[in-house]
């Protein structure tokens, strides 16, 4: 299935003006189709912030697309971040993995490095688009692009934050390979304060 789908960056229509196939317009109309009811988060940032996000830098937004008909079915958003991993629960090797691209804070016992952030990570579930491409295959399409990415600018370490959910831990960890170094707590505060759980592997 991975290879019946077309991983396109969204600076493809943001780098040509005025015209009615590729250009922010167009991508705007795109974007419009995309709806995910289960995580209303995934839908307003693809529609409200992954274009403005994607000029700044701050991060790229990529559509998987089917190439029988480019249905838009889903999407997901990279960024690079520095992270902080306390490496006592990791295996030896990927101890050493870890320390080739890290710096250690020995007081601490901890190395910080770069890592490749999947940011965003979405199924469109407009008219059953879902169906056509599972979670796997969209977070396969996701590492294959920053391999890509590896390939061209070095790194080893991709990283993500879920929601401390048994399905989705499983998922991550026993489907995918992802292994939990760290939890971050969101919207502190308020009433909807929770724990996000971070999760790395080592490509």
């Amino acid at each position: 299935m991975i290879n019946d789908v077309t991983v396109f960056n969204i600076r493809e229509y943001l780098s040509v003006k005025d015209d009615r196939v590729l250009g922010e317009e167009a991508l705007r109309g795109i974007l419009s189709e995309f709806s995910c009811k289960r995580n209303s988060d995934v839908e307003r940032f693809l529609k409200e912030q992954s274009i403005e996000f994607t000029k700044k830098n701050q991060s790229v937004t990529y559509l998987v697309f089917t190439n029988q008909d480019a249905e838009l079915v889903g999407y997901f958003t990279i960024t690079i971040k520095p992270i902080s991993v306390n490496s006592d629960s990791f295996s030896n090797t990927m101890k050493r993995k870890i320390a080739r691209v890290g710096e250690l804070d020995e007081e601490n016992g901890t190395y910080t490095l770069s890592a490749y952030l999947i940011a965003q990570l979405g199924k469109n579930f407009t008219n059953g688009a879902n169906e056509r491409i599972t979670g796997e295959q969209l977070l396969q399409a996701a590492v294959n692009t920053i391999k890509e990415l590896q390939y061209m600018a070095g790194g080893m370490v991709v990283f993500l934050e879920a929601e401390n959910e048994e399905k989705l831990m499983r998922f991550y960890e026993d489907k995918n390979g992802f292994k939990r170094f760290d939890t971050r707590e969101i919207k502190a505060g308020t009433e909807d304060a929770h724990i996000l759980v971070q999760l790395l592997k080592v490509l």
